[in-house]
């Protein structure tokens, strides 16, 4: 196990992790190496014949994409500043998904002239304005159609895409016509039939039903002569927390590839792993400035905020609490806040454990939509990312600065 006790002391691989604060500082995020390779070899394994795209927006560190993209990966981007990430990092853009409700006639150039995999396309709309961009290119766009399933995965509703009143994707009986019209132009490649069901998913059933429903489509569509060769599932495979039974990798993937053969599908499957990639790989580590009671509730305030990892706010996400140094004094319940100026500043709640000020806490499971949604809120620098592989400790984005907080801003006036 790439984050263990050893003394008393949490370590990272081979290193203690007060090590690497005393050079580096708090708060922090730090990367295991040995389980991001771990995480994306099981795919790899499992899925041999299929294409495995990471989801970027999970984690988009350059130094994170370069290792996937050495191991092989293809990517699942949304946005053109992605696609520009995945090619500054050395990623191959014939194994590129373009994904997301609201692509720019920018981004779709960019991604033209890239020659990226494929769009992931949404609407009608989106699909004229590819036929549009990719004539004046004098180009070919792949195109897959993705489909809204209408499946309730019981996840966040914040994190839930694939339920009718979600933006995203395309109604069966939408998605028909767009085929047919693709099928007939120049510059549209029909590649495959896409859907993504949300993320934190748990349980298989909903995986089953969807794909059930593309190879439904993806049989009607042959039927009339329009031959798919992709079939992508989408991402979304959770994380277990506390008692949470979660749906295994290989659980999944042998189920799916087991689906496909009962309906002998020919198709490629394609799948976008992000969660499941890096959020065990990557831990927060934070240090308890103040403790303080009011009598009833008992909190550890720390100099990690909501600005450094929101999901406990916006999602309530639940995410395992470690002491840096363990203690063996009695514990007691703790609210883990922030110095954020909002009551929704808080990282855990209700937490045993036994802490002096000074102490530091690792959060556990922050490698996957941690650092990726940070931000500057109340003008707070974004914290240092750091990696770790076996010995060695590679700083991969150094700590914001004050200066760099403004040097895009100016004052126009005297």
């Amino acid at each position: 196990m790439s984050f263990h006790y050893s003394d008393r002391l949490l370590h990272v691989e081979n290193i203690p992790i007060t090590t690497i604060l005393t050079k580096y500082g708090s708060p922090c995020y730090l990367y295991s190496q040995a389980i991001l390779f771990k995480q994306w070899n099981l795919f790899k394994q499992l899925l041999k014949n299929s294409q495995i795209c990471y989801a970027v927006k999970a984690n988009s560190n350059l130094a994170i994409l370069a290792r996937l993209a050495q191991w092989g990966a293809g990517f699942d981007i949304v946005s053109g500043g992605e696609l520009a990430r995945i090619i500054h990092a050395g990623g191959d853009t014939k194994k590129v998904v373009f994904s997301g409700v609201g692509k720019t006639t920018e981004e779709i150039q960019m991604a033209l002239e890239k020659d990226i995999g494929c769009f992931n396309v949404e609407s009608q709309a989106e699909l004229l304005r590819i036929e549009t961009l990719a004539k004046k290119n004098r180009k070919s766009a792949n195109i897959a159609i993705r489909i809204n399933p209408n499946i309730d995965v019981k996840t966040h509703p914040y994190i839930t895409t694939g339920l009718k009143e979600s933006k995203f994707g395309l109604s069966h009986n939408e998605a028909l016509p767009l085929y047919r019209y693709a099928a007939k132009s120049k510059h549209l490649k029909i590649q495959g039939i896409s859907c993504h069901l949300g993320s934190q998913l748990t349980e298989l059933d909903p995986f089953l039903l969807a794909l059930d429903q593309l190879l439904n489509l993806a049989e009607q569509l042959e039927k009339e002569n329009i031959l798919l060769k992709t079939i992508n599932l989408g991402g979304g495979l959770g994380v277990a927390s506390q008692s949470e039974k979660a749906l295994t990798p290989q659980e999944y993937c042998q189920q799916i590839l087991a689906a496909l053969e009962k309906r002998k599908s020919q198709l490629t499957l394609i799948v976008e792993p992000g969660r499941i990639i890096t959020a065990q790989a990557g831990i927060l580590v934070t240090h308890v400035e103040y403790l303080k009671s009011n009598g009833d509730k008992n909190f550890a305030i720390v100099d990690a905020g909501m600005n450094d990892l929101i999901r406990p706010a916006l999602y309530h996400a639940y995410q395992t609490i470690l002491p840096v140094m363990q203690r063996i004094e009695p514990e007691k319940n703790y609210d883990i806040v922030g110095p954020i100026c909002e009551s929704s500043d808080f990282l855990a709640k209700n937490r045993k454990l036994s802490l002096q000020a000074g102490d530091y806490l690792a959060i556990m499971e922050c490698g996957a939509y941690g650092f990726s949604m940070s931000s500057n809120y109340n003008s707070r620098p974004r914290p240092a990312e750091i990696m770790v592989d076996k010995n060695k400790v590679y700083l991969i984005r150094s700590r914001e600065t004050l200066a760099q907080l403004w040097q895009n801003e100016k004052i126009p006036f005297n």
